[in-house]
């Protein structure tokens, strides 16, 4: 099957005054979380969810007497909580240690093909895809694992995908300390595939471009770079 490229057609997002979709808008690239998000323990949490969820499947007329299904509320909320949820809680944030660029290395670094999954906030239902990241060093550089902790720490929330793309592409710019960051996410979303219009075809692209990847040939240059073999 020939893989499908990732084109210069992707729009690019301005963080400074993100896009207002008709449907779903997004008036910030931080999370929306309550002042009390972490009032609860991870635990209590669990406990909590763990009701609520026994009383849904209850509502939808399962018997929660049947093997099966007895642990599914216990596991359920384990899973938000401790797993596909986790990027919520900051205490789960990478901690990026950074090393002296003695090499001297001046081009751009990239790391492509990065899998994450996530969960789009308006249904609850994953998206999953490959996030693409390049730097230019300011005199650091970072583990090239913390890069996929980074991209997964942020995707391990409910999410819309420019958000997730514009967290990723300012954390590596805090993290790093260098301005010039480029992020490029390709993700199919269940949310459109399983439900709605039942698209099982579609993907969805986005990108967040800053300091030298604004330049239209080192952008060029970093999007053929992950569209090749």
């Amino acid at each position: 099957m020939k893989r499908k490229e990732i084109s210069l057609n992707i729009r690019p997002i301005d963080s400074a005054a993100l896009d207002q979709e008709e449907d779903h808008p997004i008036s910030s690239y931080e999370t929306p979380l309550r002042e009390d998000a972490f009032a609860l323990s991870d635990q209590e949490k669990i406990e909590k969810i763990e009701v609520h969820f026994r009383e849904i499947m209850l509502t939808l007329g399962l018997d929660l007497n049947d093997d099966s299904l007895n642990g599914t509320p216990r596991r359920v909320a384990k899973m938000f909580v401790q797993e596909a949820f986790s990027g919520l809680n900051p205490a789960n944030q990478p901690k990026a240690r950074l090393f002296e660029n003695k090499y001297q290395y001046d081009q751009m670094l990239v790391e492509k093909e990065i899998t994450f999954f996530s969960h789009c906030e308006h249904h609850f239902v994953p998206i999953y895809g490959k996030a693409h990241v390049a730097y230019f060093s300011s005199g650091k550089v970072i583990g090239l694992s913390k890069i996929n902790r980074i991209v997964q720490y942020f995707a391990k929330r409910p999410q819309v995908q420019e958000r997730l793309t514009v967290q990723i592409g300012k954390e590596l710019e805090r993290v790093l300390n260098t301005p010039d960051v480029a992020v490029v996410m390709d993700a199919n979303h269940l949310c459109v595939a399983s439900r709605g219009v039942v698209d099982t075809s579609s993907k969805t692209g986005t990108a967040y471009f800053s300091g030298k990847f604004k330049n239209e040939n080192t952008k060029r240059e970093f999007l053929n770079y992950i569209n090749s073999k």
